[in-house]
């Protein structure tokens, strides 16, 4: 799921929702989602040695607006949320200063499509899947999300505890993402989703009462319920599937750097250093259930 947008917070937002996401996913993932991508024994990661797109720099690509807690203030640049932080983790760890990474502007849904690419990764909440892997490589996963939905304290659904009551409901969800796919595949409503540009245009319809719930990836689930809406809850979450749903940082197909990129992310594993950076931004209680 990728799924999405949220609207520029004051200074004192981010402290309310580090406390508010508290534990709202599985740890690190350390399993390998993606075909292989491990250096070989003879490949240098040394950044001068490193095939990037423009020598000596590191280029990273992520949507606009970029909002928490995966990002803050907007700006994928200052380091502060959790996918700016694992950003700038890989960027170290492969030996890039944080003044040899420069920021793109892709949009979600360009991100996975077929052709050259403007970044040498791509990290925007892009879940691992097998029709994305045909036009675009991914990294080993950095998360294991799960789907929630979000409604208004006096939605319809505000009180379900099953699929079967969200059968009925009017749900929406932002275009091109795995949430949508959720929607349509597992929950499998008798009204047509909703689909939307973005996550903002997803909670407009939601606050205007043009739907009944929206579903968006745990960690989202919890910033907009503790900072964005003070009427709204998380209805539940669903189980992973099997191995679990994975974020993966996304290059282009055949990145010559996709194996070293792998390797950094081993250590940060490793090191504990990528669950310190979870825990930091993604911590909170759990969100219940729903059961079939």
């Amino acid at each position: 799921m990728p799924m999405r947008r949220t609207l520029l917070m004051s200074a004192a937002l981010p402290a309310v929702a580090a406390l508010a996401l508290a534990g709202c996913a599985s740890q690190a993932d350390t399993t390998t989602s993606s075909p292989a991508a491990s250096p070989t024994a003879s490949q240098d990661c040394s950044p001068e040695s490193l095939q990037t797109l423009k020598p000596g720099t590191l280029t990273i690509g992520t949507d606009s607006p970029a909002y928490p807690p995966y990002f803050e203030d907007d700006d994928p640049s200052n380091g502060k949320g959790f996918e700016s932080a694992v950003a700038y983790a890989v960027a170290d760890q492969l030996g890039f200063s944080q003044d040899q990474v420069t920021w793109v502007t892709v949009p979600f849904n360009k991100s996975y499509a077929p052709g050259t690419k403007d970044f040498d990764f791509d990290i925007n909440q892009i879940s691992i899947t097998p029709k994305r892997q045909k036009a675009v490589d991914f990294s080993d996963g950095y998360y294991t999300v799960n789907q929630a939905v979000v409604a208004l304290k006096d939605s319809p659904i505000a009180n379900a505890t099953t699929l079967a009551e969200l059968q009925d409901a009017k749900l929406g969800a932002q275009v091109g993402t795995t949430s949508l796919d959720f929607i349509t595949e597992d929950i499998q409503p008798t009204q047509q989703p909703y689909v939307f540009n973005d996550t903002n245009d997803a909670k407009s319809a939601l606050e205007n009462g043009q739907i009944d719930g929206i579903v968006v990836d745990l960690p989202t689930a919890y910033y907009v319920t503790a900072v964005e809406f003070d009427n709204a809850k998380i209805v539940g979450q669903f189980p992973a599937a099997d191995g679990g749903e994975q974020f993966g940082l996304l290059m282009q197909k055949g990145s010559p750097i996709l194996g070293c990129v792998n390797q950094a992310l081993g250590a940060l594993k490793e090191s504990g250093e990528l669950q310190q950076i979870q825990d930091e931004w993604l911590s909170g209680k759990d969100a219940p259930y729903f059961t079939e």
